[in-house]
């Protein structure tokens, strides 16, 4: 099925970034179910996984921006998602990520942030981009250190303390 506005698709050396599709529900469900969804409101079932899927679809139709699809280039693997999110009740625009169990490690999810954040703010003009990150989470906060950004504060949303990571502008880089 073709959707009604348009979503870029992305091509780096290894990966694809696309729009959300229906068939990639199984493997959202199956990371909700897993302990590394902790960090995004998991673990959750099939059902919320569904209601995150549309929800993704939805961002695109009313900001014009919001998660891709992330697909290996090799073997057309869907390995998780990326993209930029503005969600109700968040001060700004984040550069957002999450891989799926037995993708991580191999630069992923730095390629495909890169991608991410370079579209995003040249093509819709948005940016300097921020994570929001909990304290507890290393590993994205590693990852948003290898992508230049650095700390810049703390916020509470939903009572949790996130620590507030700024992206550098692409052209600073």
């Amino acid at each position: 099925m073709t959707l009604p506005f348009p979503i870029p698709v992305l091509e780096t050396e290894r990966l694809t970034l696309r729009a959300p599709r229906e068939s990639d529900l199984g493997a959202m469900a199956a990371f909700g179910a897993s302990p590394r969804s902790a960090f995004v409101g998991g673990p959750f079932d099939c059902d919320n996984a569904w209601r995150i899927l549309l929800a993704g679809i939805g961002h695109w139709a009313l900001r014009g921006y919001g998660y891709w699809a992330v697909d290996r280039r090799e073997d057309n693997a869907f390995i998780g998602r990326v993209g930029v999110i503005f969600p109700h009740g968040a001060p700004e625009p984040e550069l957002a990520w999450g891989l799926f169990d037995g993708f991580e490690g191999h630069g992923y999810a730095q390629e495909a942030a890169i991608a991410a954040r370079d579209h995003t703010c040249s093509a819709m003009e948005l940016g300097p981009l921020a994570s929001f990150i909990e304290p507890e989470n290393t590993r994205s906060i590693a990852l948003a250190k290898r992508l230049g950004a650095w700390f810049e504060g703390v916020f509470e949303e939903d009572g949790k303390t996130l620590q507030i990571y700024r992206h550098p502008k692409p052209e600073a880089l």
